[in-house]
């Protein structure tokens, strides 16, 4: 029986590297300017119009608990479906596109370093690479915050 590999784009945060399911995935575009939004909460950075297409953009470091950076020539925004909303992640760098097979991908200890583990599929140990912290995307936001993001996107 074939194993199911798992397509996975591969990211920087905080110099970690971090892998979500591309299948999620839309596009990777360059950093643009951010139409700020006011009394939103604070990982929210604002919307884009993205090829006509009102786009809510969240700071994923913030999201997650790290402290702000600097954008670089590097910064890029990794636009996402989830849960049917079309949203922009902002992350240090998008790196890669690589398979991982389920064997590699361990449950997500409770104690990870930088973020809640609430936030993680799971941890996949690539000899390559080393760790790799799966983001859970669908998982990203809480209901609320996604009520929040909907309102945004259709105002």
């Amino acid at each position: 029986m074939q194993e199911t590999l798992s397509k996975t784009i591969i990211f920087k945060l905080n110099n970690q590297e971090y892998g979500a399911n591309i299948a999620q995935i839309l596009s990777i575009e360059k950093l643009q300017e951010i139409v700020a939004l006011p009394q939103t909460s604070d990982f929210i950075k604002g919307i884009i119009n993205l090829r006509g297409t009102v786009t809510p953009i969240i700071d994923l470091r913030t999201r997650l608990g790290m402290k702000e950076m600097e954008e670089t020539e590097q910064t890029r925004i990794l636009i996402a479906k989830v849960k049917e909303i079309q949203i922009g992640l902002i992350v240090d760098e998008a790196t890669d596109v690589i398979d991982i097979s389920p064997e590699k991908i361990e449950q997500t200890p409770e104690l990870v370093r930088d973020v809640d583990h609430r936030y993680l599929k799971g941890v996949a140990k690539l000899e390559e690479r080393g760790m790799l912290l799966l983001l859970d995307l669908d998982h990203v936001l809480s209901m609320e915050e996604f009520t929040e993001i909907q309102q945004v996107a259709q105002d």
